[in-house]
């Protein structure tokens, strides 16, 4: 597959905080959704890190990994990250150029207020597929926002988390769905499971997978 355009270097990363959240609100053009397992960790890593800082999106990452790990991750993430990384908290504004971490031990979903704004929920509900958190947990509470301009990602995992989380997405918000391929995958697991729904609108190798994140949401000039 031939990966079009050049990732953005920037060693500048935008801190964007609640008091210019009107002006970020509006900036907040897509969700990106990222789902992801055993072999995460390096996979995010390097797809993270090639995010420019002025994309327009916010990213909400599962990666299933047990309580009291997530917030490191997030934090090395931060560090070699462009946009800023961090574990997500309770009630907390999404905002744009930001990745949300779902801490370990914990679902996290997306709720829509009555200003349109979007806020993170943490819960304990039962685990889904074996997890907490879970991909699919997630994806679904995107979906039920009923916005349009989503992308739903499924990276290396053992397992079946996400797949019918994409199947939502795709049949009810018309996502955009990505999956790693099978030779740059630690596990293929989960992006097979994904790809199996006939919902997949590319399956990309590790190196390209932030390019097809980037040709859809573009970035803020």
């Amino acid at each position: 597959m031939e990966v079009i355009g050049k990732t953005l270097k920037n060693n500048k990363k935008e801190v964007l905080t609640d008091t210019n959240f009107g002006e970020n609100q509006e900036k907040l053009k897509y969700i990106v959704v990222i789902g992801t397992s055993t072999g995460g960790p390096k996979a995010l890593k390097k797809v993270i890190s090639s995010i420019p800082p002025n994309v327009k999106a916010a990213f909400l990452v599962v990666q299933h990994m047990p309580s009291g790990f997530t917030k490191s991750l997030a934090n090395r993430l931060d560090y070699v990250s462009m946009v800023k990384v961090k574990e997500a908290e309770e009630n907390e504004i999404i905002k744009c150029g930001h990745v949300y971490i779902a801490p370990g031990d914990f679902h996290l979903l997306v709720k829509k207020n009555s200003d349109n704004s979007l806020r993170i929920k943490l819960t304990k509900d039962p685990p889904v597929n074996g997890h907490r958190p879970s991909v699919d947990v997630l994806m679904r509470s995107v979906s039920e926002t009923k916005l349009q301009n989503i992308i739903g990602v499924v990276m290396t995992g053992m397992g079946r988390d996400g797949s019918e989380g994409v199947k939502i997405l795709k049949e009810l918000n018309k996502a955009y769905i990505i999956a790693q391929d099978e030779k740059s995958s630690i596990v293929f697991g989960m992006p097979r499971e994904a790809i199996l729904k006939g919902v997949v609108d590319v399956v990309a190798s590790l190196n390209e997978i932030a390019n097809e994140i980037m040709k859809i949401v573009g970035v803020h000039e």
